[in-house]
């Protein structure tokens, strides 16, 4: 297992050890062991899975607020994603920046989010299976987001504007300059 480190503060990407032949492959997608021999000590309680049958659909800018904050552990079983991240701690050094990548059925990489990032995808091919485990329980309370499209953060999709398929409540989130913003970096 290989843990990558990112330009955003405290993200990490990881691969896992993936064994191929004619038959296909077999991989251990999470071992609570080998993780937190990597330093990733993080006690997962939930799994979900998303279904995204077309290119285009986006999926964000999420998180959940304290004190129901997640981390999120995430892969694409099927098909391809562009996993975005922006960090929203304030006091962060990587505060209001983002970072784009690829996840797909093909690399089998996965993605560690920590509390305090907004987190959204845009599906890259038909068919898209996304799973990731969550280290709390969703919160219809704490449940919230940021716009996908806040022109201070500028993130680059990698498809146009007019051919995003989002959920209304997607379309609707405040920009960050406009939230009011509970989250708080904290050294490590």
């Amino acid at each position: 297992m290989k843990v990558l480190e990112t330009a955003l503060q405290d993200v990490k990407i990881i691969e896992v050890d993936v064994f191929g032949d004619h038959r296909g492959f077999f991989m251990e997608s999470y071992t609570e062991e080998k993780f937190k021999e990597a330093g990733i000590d993080i006690d997962f309680i939930q799994d979900n899975h998303s279904l995204s049958v077309e290119p285009g659909v986006l999926r964000g800018m999420h998180f959940q607020t304290p004190d129901k904050a997640q981390t999120k552990l995430i892969r694409a079983t099927t098909g391809v994603i562009y996993d975005v991240l922006v960090d929203i701690r304030k006091g962060s050094p990587t505060y209001g920046k983002w970072e784009g990548y690829l996840l797909s059925e093909y690399n089998h990489r996965q993605l560690l989010v920590p509390k305090g990032f907004a987190h959204g995808f845009v599906t890259l091919t038909p068919n898209c299976n996304v799973q990731y485990k969550v280290d709390e329980y969703y919160s219809k309370e704490h449940d919230g987001g940021i716009a996908f499209n806040d022109p201070d953060i500028g993130i680059q999709w990698p498809m146009p504007m007019d051919k995003l398929v989002l959920s209304e409540k997607d379309k609707n989130h405040p920009t960050l300059a406009n939230f009011d913003n509970p989250f708080v970096w904290e050294e490590k």
